[in-house]
């Protein structure tokens, strides 16, 4: 019998990565088999055995390469973030969230998939900031104009409405993942806001713990946000990718809060030397973090999803992957 297909789109990001990695220690390969889809040119899948397509989803003639025959579920992870955008291009976004989905959508509509698992952020709930702190995956849409998440957001809404559509006219069914910050070990230690670059705060801040430098924290010690682990994002994937549930919104999260001062004081724990302990320098006056939480609930209910790593588990985690040499070669 052959083996049915999962398609990552995506695979060469940072949570692409992890996700792979993830699929191919826990699916029965005697069943499924991995294809793995991205932009960059690479031979890193040829150590795992993994088939990959160097694609721009962009164009439809580039994802014909693709042999979809057999495809049981794909996973699209493939998007321009703001956080990759050092210089506003709104078309981008449109390019390749809006008409980059089409082309994928139409690709398979024929290949006898199963389902689509496809990931948005919550930005499409944060017109509901700061007054509503707790998000529920089946609540409706709430921009928050203004900002340089807005056309992004509005881009990744109308992609959701697209494979929807699939099901309606295909039968393809869909799993929407809202996602906060998966937070995670790359290479990668800078974004861009409002197109400006700026230092990922939790890696600056591990390594000035790893140095012995202090730690300034910002506002409110006790502003609170989910602390979401890339292997309990990993393990929601692999959960929707197989449930009975049916198609719709799921949100993505840990089922807990840290406070940021407990963020701070845990990457002390963890990362800084016993003999060289970094101070924590409060700033009050500065800016506070968003203080909002993504509700589990229904998650847990449908496919028993439950996060498995607590905020230092996660931490002591993230330590062994500096050590890893996960991107190597990428």
């Amino acid at each position: 019998m052959d083996k049915k297909k999962i398609l990552i789109f995506g695979a060469t990001g940072s949570t692409g990565i992890y996700l792979t990695d993830y699929l191919m220690e826990n699916i029965d390969k005697d069943c499924y088999e991995i294809i793995a889809i991205g932009r960059r040119k690479t031979d890193y899948f040829d150590k795992f055995g993994i088939t990959y397509y160097s694609i721009d989803v962009t164009d439809k003639e580039s994802l014909k390469k693709i042999n979809v025959d057999n495809t049981y579920a794909a996973v699209i992870l493939s998007g321009i973030l703001p956080a990759r955008m050092g210089k506003y291009c709104p078309e981008k976004y449109v390019d390749v969230n809006i008409k980059g989905t089409l082309n994928i959508m139409e690709l398979l509509k024929n290949s006898g998939i199963d389902r689509v698992v496809f990931t948005i952020s919550i930005s499409d709930l944060h017109g509901y900031l700061p007054d509503n702190k707790e998000f529920y995956p089946d609540m409706p849409i709430k921009y928050k104009y203004g900002t340089d998440h807005t056309i992004y957001a509005i881009t990744k809404t109308a992609a959701t409405e697209i494979i929807k559509t699939y099901y309606y006219d295909y039968n393809i069914k869909y799993y929407i993942l809202r996602l906060p910050n998966i937070y995670l070990y790359s290479p990668e230690k800078d974004y861009y806001v409002d197109c400006e670059k700026r230092k990922i705060s939790y890696r600056y801040i591990i390594d000035r713990a790893i140095n012995g430098e202090k730690i300034e924290l910002w506002g409110n010690p006790e502003q609170k946000r989910d602390i979401v682990y890339v292997k309990d994002f990993c393990q929601f994937v692999y959960k929707t990718m197989f449930t009975s549930a049916e198609s719709g919104y799921f949100n993505v999260g840990a089922d807990f809060m840290v406070s940021m001062k407990d963020q701070i004081q845990g990457i002390i724990d963890v990362f800084c030397d016993e003999n060289n302990k970094s101070e924590i320098v409060y700033c009050p006056e500065k800016r506070s973090c968003d203080d909002s939480h993504m509700n589990i609930d229904k998650a847990r209910k449908l496919f028993g999803y439950e996060p498995k790593y607590d905020y230092l588990a996660y931490l002591k985690d993230y330590k062994k992957e500096m050590n890893s040499e996960r991107f190597k070669g990428l």
